[in-house]
């Protein structure tokens, strides 16, 4: 009988624990790493996998995705997950909440999240699992059985919902909110689901450090006084008016008010969601300093890394919040290569032609928000990361080991023994340009079109079994749903 189910046979070897880049072997039994070592003999393995000494990334965490946001949940988890194995994701962590888009239905998570599990069950070809928003006071009470029953320990508050819509203006947030009459979703909300999540925390000492709450911190009030501005002006157009309409500062009093929330209600583990601008990141680290009791975590997504307001391919790029000027972009840059990142992310939202432009398709207040991006995750950072310096270590603490660690996911973040055979091959000196209609994604477009990307993901392995060969998918789904409260 043989040792081991797989070896990956003359690789790099790239993990988060060290900066030196060894190469060797990895031996795989079961599912998880057995052993990392050079020249490990072929004989002990039922398969061997030459790796042509391309780099071995742990498979990346992205850890933050949006299956079901404008498609059928069951139909985003097969195809999307199918993009996300690209881009060498092995494990996503997906938004869902209650309320239009998603699966169109309010009410207690009791009902709900079963039937998210349901719709996803047998069709991810990434393993996955599920960040809930609270959205009405009920919610609250749910918590602990959502940690309890089913596995959940990461939560969400998109600040701006309360008076802003999900695309820009919007009257109407009780419908689309879909929350109990008299019920607001507003800053008062947000502090009682911080009180709520630290009871959580309190009742589960044996993961509290892996129960946290996100923030999607924007300011409706800013952003609406700012696009009636931007629209009357009428000076601006295409993503650059979308970026003025949803101004920077918007972010930064979004990430202070969460801040001060969060030493108000002594919530220590707190998420700052896909930061995009100097002004965001400036509040965020200006929080950090004045109040070190709060564990925050920054986030910053690969669209705001590669892409501004003048690269980005057409309105497809419209996200929230914006793409910005490279101004900005060069800051996320230089806050990344200070290490004062903690992780990058997709924000990965499929949402296909028909649906995301208006009538007029150039006029970005009549689009719709988000995109895809999974697929360039791995290569897109290891590409634009290598040409400023960034390690391929510094890169795999980035979409592995960081978020993995935050979010609970034990055996998930690096290659080591006793850890899931998640492993991304890559070939750092592989360009090759962007197109739209190479993605597994359904989405037609990208933003990133015509993007000159310098590495790609060739193999990819979700607990030793390859899901991507020679660069494209392969096998059935077998991803699978991971409970977080073990």
């Amino acid at each position: 009988m043989s040792e081991f189910d797989l070896i990956i046979s003359n690789v790099r070897v790239v993990r988060p624990d060290t900066d030196t880049v060894r190469t060797g072997d990895i031996a795989v039994r079961d599912g998880r790493v057995a052993e990392i070592a050079e020249g490990i003999d072929a004989a002990r393995a039922l398969e061997t996998v030459d790796g042509g000494g391309r780099l071995a990334f742990p498979g990346a965490v992205d850890a933050h995705q949006h299956w079901g946001i404008y498609n059928p949940l069951e139909i985003d988890a097969r195809t999307e997950s199918r993009a996300s194995a690209q881009g060498g994701v092995t494990t996503g962590l997906t938004y869902i909440r209650t309320g239009q888009y998603y699966l169109n239905k309010g009410g207690d998570y009791a009902d709900f999240f079963p039937e998210v599990l349901q719709r996803a069950q047998g069709a991810a070809h990434v393993d996955y699992a599920f960040h809930v928003a609270p959205m009405q006071r009920s919610h609250l009470d749910e918590l602990d059985a959502l940690v309890d029953e089913f596995g959940v320990t990461s939560f969400k508050i998109f600040m701006f919902y309360g008076s802003h819509g999900l695309h820009g203006r919007s009257a109407d947030q009780a419908s689309f909110l879909m929350t109990p009459p008299g019920e607001r979703y507003d800053i008062a909300h947000f502090e009682f689901v911080m009180r709520a999540l630290q009871g959580v925390r309190e009742r589960h000492p044996e993961i509290a450090e892996r129960i946290s709450l996100s923030l999607h911190c924007e300011t409706a009030e800013i952003m609406a006084a700012y696009t009636r501005m931007v629209e009357e002006e009428g000076e601006l157009s295409g993503l650059a008016a979308y970026s003025a309409s949803r101004p920077p500062h918007s972010e930064g009093l979004a990430v202070t008010i969460a801040s001060y929330l969060a030493h108000e209600t002594g919530l220590p583990t707190i998420n700052l969601l896909h930061l995009s601008s100097a002004k965001a990141l400036e509040a965020a680290l200006t929080m950090a300093r004045a109040f070190p009791h709060i564990d925050f975590r920054r986030e910053v997504t690969l669209g705001h890394l590669l892409t501004d307001i003048d690269t980005a391919h057409g309105v497809g790029g419209k996200v929230n919040p914006p793409i910005r000027p490279r101004d900005d972009v060069e800051a996320l840059w230089r806050h990344v290569l200070a290490g004062e990142v903690d992780w990058v992310v997709s924000d990965h939202a499929c949402c296909k032609d028909e649906a995301k432009f208006g009538a007029d398709r150039d006029d970005v207040f009549l689009a719709k928000s988000g995109f895809g991006g999974a697929e360039y995750l791995l290569p897109g950072l290891v590409s634009e990361g290598r040409k400023r310096g960034l390690s391929d270590p510094a890169v795999a603490r980035l979409v592995s080991w960081n978020p993995a660690q935050r979010y609970g996911l034990t055996g998930k973040g690096t290659i080591a023994p006793g850890y899931d055979a998640d492993i991304a091959l890559v070939d750092p000196d592989a360009p090759w340009t962007v197109r739209a209609e190479d993605s597994e994604s359904t989405q037609e477009y990208t933003p990133f079109e015509g993007v000159e990307i310098g590495a790609r993901v060739t193999d990819v392995f979700l607990r030793g079994t390859r899901i991507v060969d020679a660069g494209k998918v392969v096998g059935d789904p077998h991803g699978a749903y991971i409970r977080r409260n073990r």
